[in-house]
């Protein structure tokens, strides 16, 4: 038996205007951690699963668990896919402010 392993990707955005909102996007984040989801970035979480038949198991759940508002997508790619993502990362600050004074502007 051979393994196609696949990536589940779900991005989101999710409204914070009020207590509820917030209460949905918490229980939302900590239902796909608890899951196995990893945070690529801030509001995106990756899986993999072991092929189609698993990663579409992943989806119908994730479905049921959605928050009444916002927005949630779903992308499904292949492992050999997933690995050619190239990660670019910009350069910090390299100016280093080290100094005892203190500015006041008034």
């Amino acid at each position: 038996m051979r393994f196609r392993f696949m990536r589940v990707i779900v991005f989101f955005d999710l409204p914070m205007l009020t207590k509820k909102d917030v209460r949905q996007y918490t229980y939302f984040r900590k239902y796909l951690i608890s899951q196995g989801f990893v945070m690529i970035q801030k509001s995106v979480y990756s899986k993999i699963a072991l092929n189609s038949t698993a990663s579409n198991a992943v989806i119908d759940n994730l479905k049921k668990n959605l928050p009444e508002t916002g927005l949630v997508q779903i992308l499904v790619i292949s492992e050999n896919q997933y690995q050619s993502i190239e990660f670019l990362v910009g350069e910090g600050q390299k100016e280093t402010i080290d100094t005892q004074q203190r500015l006041v502007i008034l």
